[in-house]
């Protein structure tokens, strides 16, 4: 009943506020509008409002429309059209009155436009023009302010000042804030205090305690309404949850949890291993309970040392020195823990740091024997007598009941076959002789353990080095076939020899060489000692032929500079063959040409196969035409002229029946055979110059075989006998002597020239026959 006559009082003030007479206002075809002025007549309606939500049994009523036109007699009729008229929006024709049949709301459609008329009950004639207006929806607080967003969390550093902002909330409103309270709205906390407070305006959460401490308590939850009507009574209401968070500032120095501390520590413990841990506590977190840990004494540092395990922040002791318990049985640390990372804020509450003590206790154990040196070298001569001392190593029981030890050889190394040794001395000897060449080197290794307990055992490598002892001969170094050429002169260098011997250096560094003395004098060779370990092999006469001998034997006698020297004799085979220069090296032309050729045996091999295959190839296709039968005649049709094959071959010089083989040969001593005349060719003199070892036999008549094949073609066009096709005839005549005669020096007659051919030898292997002709043809005029 409140609201309803609420309602109503807002009604009828706007009611009495909104009369304004309207125009009459007419439409043309152009869309444009007439205005006629009526004075007498015209709309005299209301701006209308309705409230939202009416809840009556009643149709809402929302205003009147009436005309100055209409006297009261029921002769006008109302239309009311436009958004929602007929179904939310009523009128009556005859009053004008307007009514709402629904409850509306304001926040799904705020309001409705409608058009109205004025017609003539008898001749529906309008009395007014159709005329425009709006239905506004009146709000009322029906919405409740809400959090779209929430719940929330937030986080404020802990221990931070009064009034630190944590966060900003805000509530909305569906209802309408231009009109009336019920969109405005007031924040405040109902769950919380006194941590923090709310400003009711802006939604501003604020800490409200001073020195709030995370390790204290973490976890806050804080409830904030917001109310609408501006926090009146009556007004709607909603509220969000806030769940805050301390977080951690470097507020709490690390702490120890004890200030002493006691640890045992074997001597055995092995050097950079851990032996035990410490660990100092601090509240806070993260980086702020980051803690570095340091040995402050130089007693502890020397000893130990301390690093920081990033996971449990657990200091870590380990040992830098192995611990001897008969040389020192305690050790005391003063163990440092500090924060990496300080605040400034609190620096007031002092160093952020703390010290323990920590005793270490050195345990004793039984240790192995140790030896006097962490490595033995030792030498010995070689082809020294089995049971030669070599050496001798030391150990000792570190303990301090000082136990005997025992020594022994590692079985599982080589070693153990040259050397032994003495189980209670550590004498090292040999059981054989041995060789330095074979390996000048020996690694062994020796363990001692103690009598009393043979499990522990320590050991130590020995390198034995073999001394040299000059027992080798020295060898001729022959890795290169010696080749002689056969244009050597006399005191040529045929090759330069180097010998080499398996002592070392210190005994093999000079050698000196000689032909054996009890040899006669080599007439073909002759050795020159260079003095630096080198020795030339020099060619005695001049001229070798591969012909009459090819290979040579030379032993060579060769002293090394060792103490007492030796000597050795090795003998080199020289081989004869025709030389092919190529620079300054000698090759045999047979090895030149493999070599330019770049055939390997395998290739020569397969291509003597190929041309094999080849020749049978060819075999077998003449057999299988000498197999097929030809008729010689051929059809009177066939007008072409052939050329007929005859493949008799004859049967060789001895065969007189076939062919006259005398007339291709001699053609000159065939003549008389002939039945036909036969024309001789005509032969001329030689008038060239004579070459300077001319032969002085008669000069012979050069024939002239062009002249000689004419005539015979002349012949065989004009004989009548042959047949009346093309036939292939062949004259294998070569002519007969030679026009310069013989360059052979036996037949030359008179005194030889003294001039020297041996500078043939660098024009090349063009002039390489005729320098070896007239080298030796000057040889033997010599001899």
């Amino acid at each position: 009943e409140i609201q309803q006559c609420l309602q109503l009082y807002i009604f009828l003030q706007l009611q009495s506020h909104f009369q304004l007479p309207t125009k009459n206002q007419t439409k043309l075809a152009n869309g444009e509008t007439e205005v006629h002025h009526r004075p007498k007549r015209g709309w005299i309606w209301n701006q209308f409002f309705v409230l939202e939500e009416h809840m009556g049994p009643d149709a809402q009523y929302v205003g009147k429309l009436h005309s100055n036109s209409d006297k009261g007699d029921g002769s006008v009729r109302y239309i009311l059209s436009g958004e929602g008229a007929g179904t939310i929006f009523i009128i009556d024709e005859v009053t004008g009155d307007i009514h709402a049949t629904k409850s509306l709301d304001r926040e799904r459609k705020t309001h409705y436009v409608l058009h109205a008329q004025a017609l003539d009950r008898n001749t529906e004639e309008a009395l007014e023009p159709k005329s425009e207006f709006i239905i506004k929806v009146q709000d009322i607080n029906d919405n409740a302010p809400k959090f779209p967003d929430g719940p929330f969390v937030a986080t404020v550093p802990e221990m931070s000042e009064v009034g630190t902002s944590v966060l900003q909330v805000t509530a909305t409103d569906a209802d309408d804030p231009t009109y009336g309270n019920s969109a405005r709205i007031v924040y405040s906390i109902l769950q919380g205090q006194p941590y923090f407070s709310v400003d009711p305006k802006t939604g501003i959460i604020r800490t409200a305690l001073a020195n709030m401490d995370r390790e204290a308590r973490e976890h806050y939850t804080v409830v904030i309404q917001a109310k609408d009507m501006a926090g009146q009574v009556g007004g709607l209401s909603g509220s969000t949850t806030i769940n805050i968070t301390l977080t951690d500032v470097n507020d709490n120095p690390p702490k120890f949890p004890q200030k002493n501390y006691q640890l045992y520590v074997p001597e055995s413990a092995q050097e950079g291993k851990p032996v035990g841990k410490i660990k100092a506590n601090d509240e806070d977190l993260g980086i702020n309970a980051d803690i570095k840990y340091s040995i402050i004494n130089s007693e502890g540092a020397n000893m130990f040392s301390i690093s920081t395990d990033r996971d449990t922040r657990e200091g870590i002791i380990s040992l830098k020195k192995a611990l001897n318990y008969e040389r020192k049985k305690t050790y005391t640390l003063h163990i440092e823990g500090v924060n990496t990372h300080m605040d400034p804020r609190f620096s007031y509450l002092g160093a952020f740091k703390d010290t323990a003590t920590l005793k270490i206790t050195v345990g004793d154990v039984d240790e192995a024997p140790v030896f006097s040196m962490d490595y033995y070298i030792m030498d010995v001569y070689e082809n020294a007598p089995s049971g030669t001392e070599v050496g001798a190593v030391t150990a000792r029981d570190p303990d301090s009941r000082n136990s005997p030890v025992r020594y022994i050889l590692d079985s599982k190394e080589e070693g153990e076959r040259y050397f032994r040794i003495d189980e209670s001395s550590g004498v090292v000897r040999t059981t054989q002789p041995l060789d330095r060449e074979d390996m000048p080197w020996h690694n062994i290794t020796v363990m001692a353990s103690e009598v009393d307990n043979p499990s522990l055992l320590s050991h130590v490598p020995v390198t034995v080095q073999i001394l040299d002892v000059n027992d080798n001969p020295p060898e001729i170094a022959t890795d290169e076939e010696v080749i002689v050429c056969e244009s050597s002169r006399p005191g040529q260098v045929i090759q330069t020899v180097t010998a080499v011997d398996k002592d070392d250096f210190a005994n093999g560094q000079r050698f000196s060489f000689a032909l054996p003395s009890q040899l006669p004098v080599n007439p073909n060779f002759t050795l020159k000692d260079n003095e630096d370990s080198t020795a030339s092999i020099i060619a005695r006469r001049r001229r070798f032929n591969h012909l009459t001998q090819e290979l040579y034997e030379l032993p060579i006698v060769v002293w090394d500079g060792g103490e007492p020297s030796l000597s050795g004799t090795s003998t080199l085979t020289l081989r004869v063959c025709p030389c092919q220069r190529h620079g300054r090296i000698r090759l045999c032309q047979g090895e030149a040409f493999l070599s330019s050729a770049g055939l390997s045996t395998g290739a020569l091999i397969a291509i003597l196969l190929c041309i094999v295959i080849l020749l049978a190839i060819v075999v077998l296709f003449i057999t299988l035409r000498r197999s097929k039968k030809e008729p010689l005649i051929i059809s009177e049709e066939d007008i072409r002229e052939n050329v007929v094959t005859y493949d008799d071959e004859g049967g060789g010089e001895e065969d007189t029946e076939a062919f006259d083989i005398i007339a291709l040969r001699n053609p000159a001593a065939a003549e008389e055979l002939k039945f036909r005349r036969d024309v001789r060719p005509e032969t001329r003199q030689h008038r060239g110059p004579a070459p300077s070892r001319r032969s002085p036999s008669v000069e012979l008549d050069e024939v002239d075989v062009h002249e000689f094949i004419k005539q015979r073609l002349v012949e065989a066009d004009m004989d009548t006998s042959v047949p009346p096709y093309d036939s292939l005839q062949t004259y294998a005549y070569e002519g007969q002597g030679s026009p310069t005669g013989s360059i052979s020096p036996l037949d030359s007659p008179g005194t030889q020239s003294e001039q020297d051919y041996n500078y043939l030898d660098d024009w090349g292997p063009e002039f390489q026959k005729l320098a070896e002709l007239y080298g030796a043809a000057e040889s033997e005029v010599t001899t």
